[in-house]
């Protein structure tokens, strides 16, 4: 058998369900499985996961993989994870002590505004790169702590264990041997010190978490352990662990500095890699860690948008206008514009650069004309507008030029969304072959870190490019789209300003 018959095997654990894949030594994806996983609401606002569904539910996917191909052949592991989603579990039994908190969950939102009234919020910025807010792992596990009989003192004597979903993969992949995460996934609960990087005690007393909950953190490329072999027949060594927004970065080979990505999903996601630098923005953008080109800790600008992909899931499923979400891209080009349409998707509040939850979303220019191809357009036209906001953003915070965006996630396979946000940025997009650049970049760590690939430099034949998108639009009609955009997002925040 030829080195060609080994691979990486790659977990992404995302927030709607697990994807599997066999990566070969030219990057390819030689094996995929996924499966969803279930969504709990038990209140307005709250979100939840089952781990035990998460860890049965990836055990079985790779024992699919395992199915098709050889074991033996498998040389490591890499995980990346819906970052901030929080688990609780008990070290002796593996046993979660509550479902898991999940990321998009708002039940600590009076927790988070009471620190910030305490002036709080400066400490926690300067300390993590990061806003005081409920999306962010602390407060979570606070909310466990209070709320589950026992849990405050069994924790404090070492008998529980915190983790985000990467690092309750690793307990249960390693039969609890292993209580790891890497610093990716640190950086984002809001008690990692970005700069010092380790846990910071001062963190810990704010938001009275017992230091004993904790995990170790490694670099992104790193021995995490080994799987268990009663699992699998044999011991497979997990070398790459990262967020799955700092994965996608370093799927793209974003690993150098100035090198950005935009992933286009359920929300839409902007990483500027800023090298050793940790640029403290000023335009609402989150400093957080990401990858360097051997797994080890650099500093990124990072802004999120909330609705991305998901307004083409409304469109389809809350107003059905769309039989098929790929649909949409055809139907936006059935008309020659938006006929003055301007969808502000803010659903759940507007993200970067604005932080505001407090707003809903809005349409603008509803003429007697508008039909539904008129809405579809300016569906797609919003994700571009958002990302265009949060690219203004991270192009006043940066000391170098912008060349080119790199771009994944399911709406990017979209061309008219690709070409039309080249347009608007008036920079080339670039979408690569295989847009799975989360998983593969979990992939690459793996890789990296069991010698599978030499060097970072080595994965250059790893990444194909299926499409660059040149912008073509006119000066004067870009600054059109621009200016209608902006004007419907001030008049939904209360500030119109003239067009």
């Amino acid at each position: 058998m030829g080195r060609s018959q080994f691979y990486i095997l790659s977990i992404d654990a995302g927030t709607t369900g697990i994807t599997v894949l066999a990566i070969d030594h030219g990057g390819k994806i030689i094996q995929r499985g996924y499966q969803e996983i279930k969504q709990f609401y038990p209140e307005p606002g709250w979100v939840e996961h089952d781990p035990i569904e998460i860890w049965d539910t990836t055990r079985k996917l790779i024992g699919d993989i395992f199915q098709a191909l050889d074991a033996k052949y498998c040389e490591a592991i890499g995980i990346t994870n819906q970052r901030e989603t929080t688990v609780v579990w008990d070290r002796d039994s593996g046993q979660p002590i509550h479902r898991a908190i999940v990321w998009q969950c708002r039940r600590t939102f009076d927790f988070c505004e009471s620190l910030k009234s305490q002036g709080l919020g400066e400490v926690v910025h300067e300390k993590t790169g990061l806003f005081i807010d409920s999306y962010f792992s602390a407060t979570k596990i606070r909310w466990i702590l209070d709320h589950v009989s026992g849990a405050r003192n069994s924790a404090g004597s070492g008998k529980l264990a915190f983790g985000t979903i990467d690092t309750w993969l690793i307990y249960q992949l390693t039969g609890g041997k292993c209580h790891k995460t890497d610093q990716t996934n640190a950086s984002r609960t809001m008690l990692y010190n970005i700069h010092s990087k380790a846990w910071d005690d001062e963190l810990l007393q704010i938001f009275d978490i017992p230091g004993p909950l904790l995990p170790q953190v490694l670099s992104s490329s790193s021995q995490f352990g080994q799987t268990d072999r009663e699992l699998f027949g044999r011991t497979i060594p997990i070398t790459g662990v990262a967020g799955d927004q700092q994965a996608a970065l370093f799927g793209q080979l974003g690993f150098k500095r100035g090198a950005v990505k935009s992933t286009y999903g359920t929300g839409c996601f902007l990483l500027a890699n800023t090298g050793e630098k940790a640029v403290q923005s000023s335009t609402g953008l989150i400093t957080t860690i990401a990858c360097g080109k051997a797994g080890e800790p650099v500093y990124a600008l990072e802004g999120s948008v909330f609705m991305g992909g998901a307004i083409v899931q409304w469109l389809r499923d809350g107003l059905n206008l769309l039989k098929h979400a790929s649909d949409s891209e055809k139907l936006a080009t059935t008309v020659s514009d938006s006929g003055g349409v301007v969808i502000v998707p803010a659903f759940t509040g507007l993200g970067a650069p604005y932080w505001r939850s407090d707003v809903k979303g809005a349409i603008f220019g509803l003429t007697r004309g508008t039909n539904k191809n008129h809405l579809i357009r300016a569906a797609l036209e919003s994700i571009a507008s958002q990302v265009y906001d949060m690219v203004e953003a991270i192009r006043s915070e940066l000391d170098f030029p912008l060349l080119e965006l790199c771009v994944d996630g399911g709406a990017a396979q979209n061309d008219f969304l690709m070409q039309f946000q080249a347009d608007i940025l008036n920079i080339p997009i670039n979408r690569p072959k295989y847009i799975e650049t989360t998983a593969l970049g979990a992939g690459y760590l793996a890789g990296l870190g069991a010698g599978f690939w030499s060097s970072a430099e080595a994965l250059s034949q790893c990444r194909q490019t299926d499409k660059i998108f040149h912008p073509r639009m006119k000066a004067d009609e870009r600054s059109a789209h621009i200016s209608r955009w902006k004007h419907a997002v001030s008049s939904l925040l209360g500030e119109p300003k003239p067009l």
